[in-house]
């Protein structure tokens, strides 16, 4: 440690020489503007090396202490200049923590990788964060308390979204998900527990939210039927929040899987049902699509008994009958949310769009609206370019703050019936 803090010292010497080089062209008015955010600033980094410091600590509640610091003040701020000298040693003493600690220390582990990852998003080092993270985390993943792989599953799907270079590369991870899900389907000699419902929503939500990077002309269509089948049958679980995270995923999947592959066999699906002798597959895809619809019409109109959570059933029926509407009418989802009034309106038309939202909301937490506005990765994804509100006209305001309003409503409703089904699991976490 006392080496730690010395080369800490040092650095921060060098910094303020070249900032006093800088700034002794600066006005006296400037120097006073600055100062205050420059003090808040070496304030929370040094607070932050004192944690990363703790990380090294034998004893395991140190450690869950300083990281429970580490990944609040990672939620809540855009740390890029923290980052950059130091996201190998956060990494590894994360990783380190992952492996020795509690479950509790693990959980806010696994947390704290994927907010590295996404901190960096747009700089190249987010692939070597990816690299050194996923054997870990898979591994972590396979056994272990609920509430551990529930958090594991998550990090891993952020760290392979961020870094990535290509399909293969996410096509691995969500193959390691997959056989969390079903894990029949796993190739390797050795057994996977079987998942609770917790961790089977948590895995089907991540598989998804990977699944939307997929290009439809890559597609081994056998593969992907043989999928559906089993999301299909997922359908008719007797969980509620089962059955929506496996229909978000059969959404995604005749969005840009099926739909991609169709276009590639032939030139539109019309096209497709003139042909004298139809395609086997077509004819198998058409039967279960028939089949799917039957069921995710049922769910958008499932009656509630005595009992019934009618939170979760609402939520059932909302996200079903948007499921409907796509499947029957080929209609999108379609969300708006004002960020701010200098970022402007973050607006979603596709399956894609609404289950990348959802899943960074949830995992960002209270921080996602600070990442949307100063995370130059979550621009990206969203295509947010910052511009006044005042850019909009009054009619347009109503309209996004309506959309957002119902947006926020049906996704608060939805995140605490999945906040039960998990609060067996992770009251695990709080117990250690």
């Amino acid at each position: 440690m006392g080496r730690r803090k010395q080369k800490i010292v040092e650095v921060d010497q060098a910094d303020y020489s070249d900032a006093d080089s800088i700034n002794s062209g600066s006005t006296a008015i400037s120097d006073h503007t600055l100062a205050p955010e420059m003090e808040i600033v070496d304030s929370q980094d040094f607070a932050l090396d004192k944690h990363l410091d703790a990380l090294y600590e034998k004893r395991g509640s140190t450690r869950e202490l300083a990281l429970t610091e580490i990944v609040s003040t990672f939620e809540g701020h855009v740390l890029l200049d923290f980052t950059e000298d130091r996201r190998i040693t956060l990494l590894h003493q994360y990783i380190s923590s992952l492996k020795r600690g509690s479950a509790k220390e693990a959980c806010l582990a696994a947390r704290a990788v994927g907010l590295l990852a996404i901190t960096g998003g747009t700089r190249s080092n987010t692939h070597e964060i990816m690299d050194e993270s996923i054997p870990p985390l898979s591994r972590a993943l396979t056994s272990g308390p609920d509430a551990v792989r529930i958090f594991v599953v998550d990090s891993l799907a952020i760290v392979t979204f961020v870094g990535s270079n290509n399909w293969e590369e996410t096509e691995s991870t969500m193959k390691v998900i997959w056989e969390i899900i079903h894990p029949k389907s796993r190739s390797k000699a050795g057994t996977i527990t079987k998942p609770s419902s917790a961790v089977l929503v948590a895995a089907l939500c991540a598989w998804t939210f990977l699944l939307t990077t997929l290009t439809g002309w890559r597609v081994d269509l056998d593969m992907w039927i043989e999928m559906i089948s089993f999301l299909c049958n997922l359908l008719e679980k007797g969980d509620r929040a089962v059955r929506i995270a496996a229909g978000e995923a059969i959404a995604v999947i005749f969005e840009i899987v099926v739909a991609g592959k169709l276009s590639t066999v032939t030139d539109d699906l019309e096209s497709v049902e003139d042909m004298p002798a139809k395609p086997k597959w077509f004819m198998y895809l058409s039967s279960l699509k028939e089949k799917i619809i039957s069921l995710v019409s049922s769910l958008s109109m499932e009656a509630g008994g005595k009992g019934t959570d009618k939170k979760s059933l609402n939520a059932q029926r909302d996200t079903f009958q948007k499921i409907n509407d796509y499947l029957q009418d080929g209609k999108h989802p379609e969300t708006s949310l004002i960020v701010s009034k200098r970022q402007g309106v973050l607006t979603t038309s596709t399956w894609i769009e609404l289950v990348q939202l959802n899943f960074l909301k949830r995992f960002l937490g209270n921080g996602f609206l600070k990442h949307a506005q100063d995370n130059e990765f979550l621009h990206n994804v969203f295509d947010l370019k910052a511009h006044a509100e005042s850019n909009l006209t009054a009619s347009q305001k109503r309209i996004a703050r309506s959309s957002g309003d119902r947006l926020r409503t049906q996704e608060l409703k939805k995140d605490r019936h999945l906040a039960q089904l998990r609060k067996g699991a992770l009251m695990l976490y709080a117990q250690f």
